[in-house]
């Protein structure tokens, strides 16, 4: 590793670190997006306040993936600073501002939380999924550990106004010295906490793919999961470079009460070819671990439970 950088103190200093490919563009679209993307944090917030005052966002192209625009349908997700000192539990505030320009306040429990905030650095290090209390005032609150660099938050949630699921994406620059870490190597096997994980399952671009995670410990599968978020598991993936947000859902096989263990399955699409992301957070012994694998789409297929002993 070179000698940790100095990053600057406010965000454009931190995404240059990172190079053009997750500049501010990827902040909120993917690397190409055009100028009229919405701009991160209170930019996007500002730019829909006008004379009259707040004025609906342009709707995001329907083909666009989640978490890269920090504003969608007349919502926003509007961060109450751009920075935050480093810290193991630093308090970071939201709002999430609907089309009328008020903060909402309505919301529809979606994996038996109003709305899941994902916290994670641009090099997909430091995740965190945490659920933020809603004040009076109608902002969101939430401790997270932080160290430097420049971090991406999810606000993933469903307004009561129109049942429609969003997840909003705005960058957060947390100033000091730091060495960006490369991304892990492609791995169908995770070790995390005493646990053994491992995926079967590959992702395809633009198709359906099932993703199988096989829970052990100590060579024993894990038969005793407990309920987590409303199931057995909960699957974050995210693309390495822009960060796009794919949504992932439990897989469903003609309505059969799924086992608590030692598989758990889910069903995502890849929009596109790339390297991957995938965080598990799952329930066991009365502590929820999290699992990370780094997974290309349309790379060569995961190793099969056999070849593992699982």
């Amino acid at each position: 590793m070179n000698t940790p950088t100095k990053i600057a103190a406010f965000a454009v200093g931190l995404v240059a670190v990172f190079g053009a490919a997750v500049g501010v563009g990827s902040a909120v679209g993917p690397v190409g997006a055009g100028d009229d993307s919405p701009a991160p944090g209170h930019a996007a917030a500002d730019a829909g306040h006008g004379d009259g005052g707040h004025e609906a966002a342009a709707p995001a192209p329907a083909d666009l993936p989640a978490g890269l625009q920090v504003a969608e349908d007349g919502y926003t997700l509007d961060l109450a600073a751009d920075t935050a000192p480093a810290g193991s539990a630093t308090p970071v505030a939201f709002t999430v501002l609907g089309p009328d320009g008020s903060p909402v306040r309505g919301y529809e429990a979606d994996h038996e939380a109003d709305l899941h905030l994902i916290a994670v650095r641009r090099d997909l290090t430091g995740y965190q999924h945490v659920h933020p209390e809603l004040g009076a005032d109608g902002v969101w609150r939430a401790p997270l550990a932080l160290e430097p660099g420049s971090w991406r938050l999810f606000a993933d949630f469903t307004a009561a106004a129109d049942g429609e699921n969003r997840v909003l994406g705005a960058d957060l620059a947390v100033p000091g010295s730091y060495d960006p870490q490369p991304l892990p190597e492609p791995s169908a096997v995770a070790e995390v906490d005493g646990y053994t994980v491992v995926l079967t399952g590959g992702l395809t671009p633009g198709s359906e793919s099932e993703l199988t995670f096989s829970v052990s410990r100590d060579g024993v599968p894990v038969t005793d999961l407990q309920p987590h978020l409303g199931a057995y598991g909960h699957l974050v993936a995210l693309r390495d470079g822009d960060l796009a947000y794919l949504h992932v859902h439990p897989a469903e096989h003609d309505e059969v009460q799924p086992a608590p263990g030692p598989h758990v399955e889910f069903a995502t699409t890849a929009p596109s070819t790339g390297t991957y992301r995938l965080f598990l957070d799952f329930r066991h012994g009365d502590a929820v671990h999290t699992a990370e694998f780094t997974v290309p789409a349309g790379g060569p297929p995961a190793a099969s439970h056999e070849e593992h002993g699982s």
